[in-house]
């Protein structure tokens, strides 16, 4: 059981890698088009998906959750060219995804030492 609980852990850890990346490229791509008119910044949603899929009192199975890609029409533009990307907003977002990869690399690492070391006995 612990075994068990310990892989599942490394797999939720693993859809948030997953999702930071898949994050990392778009918000790349929403910087890239800035100056594109009618671009529609994207984003990732994958921490909603999670949090729903745990509110439901469920035994939380992370393999039917994957991040997903959609287009943000939440902050509508104020430019005339209907662009919707705000250059200071996706380097801030850039620097606030790439903090949460580094911690959950950081907390990858530790779940495999953990993992090493069970199998050690130790």
């Amino acid at each position: 059981m612990l075994m068990n609980n310990m892989f599942s852990n490394t797999k939720l850890l693993e859809k948030a890698l997953d999702a930071s990346l898949m994050r990392n490229e778009v918000i790349a791509n929403n910087i890239s088009n800035v100056d594109t008119p009618g671009y529609k910044k994207k984003a990732v949603r994958f921490e909603e998906l999670l949090h729903s899929a745990m509110g439901n009192g469920q035994v939380l199975n992370v393999d039917g959750i994957d991040p997903e890609v959609y287009t943000d029409n939440a902050n509508l533009s104020y430019r005339s060219d209907g662009n919707n990307v705000d250059i200071d907003t996706e380097m801030a977002d850039m620097a606030k995804n790439t903090i949460k990869y580094n911690v959950l690399i950081a907390r990858m690492n530790g779940k495999f030492n953990s993992i090493k070391t069970v199998l050690r006995g130790g």
